[in-house]
């Protein structure tokens, strides 16, 4: 017989979600799997928290008289700042791991490691050049453009964890962040998280006006998400389950995803 699933906590999954992916002053008054549980399935309101403040704060240089790539420099780095550079250090140990080509065991070893190698340098280059140039894209065509990419690629980013925590989803070790929350979330309950966002997203996106607005908005969060999963899968048959560094690529993986497809207008 299957346990029951506990009701989430709305508060002790905020101050999960906030603090664990942001560097916002909060409180983590619970460490177990209900809040762990309940902190994935608030992510997306982490994020979106994350892409207002780095949206707010990008459009300061437009408002300066500063270009769109000044305006994308600044939305990236805030973004950084907010997330203690944690998501972008799992991209690059994770991207370590799988360039080893090493046993699950070895590679590990690797992500684990305080130094980044070759192919977390590239890792990180090539993602940081990609959401710039998609921003400064999207602050190209009009500052609400680059504002709503900029908040719909941080939330989207968190979505792909809530996704990500999803139950089926194995710990690749027996410790750490990605243990914590591996397997937590119902895939009833991400499945609806996910539904919401990908409505609101669309929604939102209505303010820009014409209809290919609102589609193609709708089709950043799902392709996103796609590129998340498919990242997911990869690393789960690499490494036996996932890990802390494993979501952290995943949501960096998203956001440029997502950025991506937005830059397109």
């Amino acid at each position: 017989m299957s346990t029951p699933v506990s009701t989430p906590s709305v508060p002790d999954g905020l101050r999960f979600a906030f603090g664990t992916l942001t560097v916002l002053p909060v409180t983590v008054t619970r460490w177990d799997r209900d809040a762990a549980r309940a902190g994935m399935l608030c992510a997306p309101v982490a994020g979106l928290v994350v892409g207002l403040l780095s949206a707010a704060l990008g459009l300061l240089p437009l408002l300066l008289g500063a270009g769109p790539l000044l305006a994308a420099v600044a939305t990236t780095a805030v973004s950084a700042v907010l997330t203690r550079g944690l998501h972008l250090d799992g991209l690059a140990d994770t991207a370590d791991g799988l360039g080893s080509g090493k046993p699950a065991e070895d590679a590990l070893r690797i992500m684990k490691q305080s130094d980044i190698g070759p192919f977390g340098v590239l890792a990180l280059v090539f993602v940081l050049l990609a959401q710039v140039a998609a921003l400064a894209e999207a602050y190209g065509q009009s500052w609400a453009r680059g504002a709503l990419a900029a908040v719909v690629a941080a939330t989207t980013a968190r979505l792909a964890l809530t996704l990500a925590a999803r139950t089926g989803v194995p710990p690749a070790r027996p410790e750490g962040l990605g243990a914590a929350v591996a397997g937590t979330v119902p895939t009833r309950y991400a499945a609806l998280v996910a539904g919401l966002v990908v409505c609101a997203a669309g929604g939102v996106s209505t303010l820009l006006g014409p209809y290919d607005a609102v589609l193609g908005t709708v089709l950043a969060v799902v392709l996103a998400c796609a590129a998340a999963e498919a990242l997911l899968r990869h690393c789960t048959r690499r490494f036996g389950g996932v890990t802390g560094d494993v979501f952290g690529a995943l949501a960096e993986t998203a956001a440029t995803a997502a950025l991506v497809v937005l830059s397109f207008g």
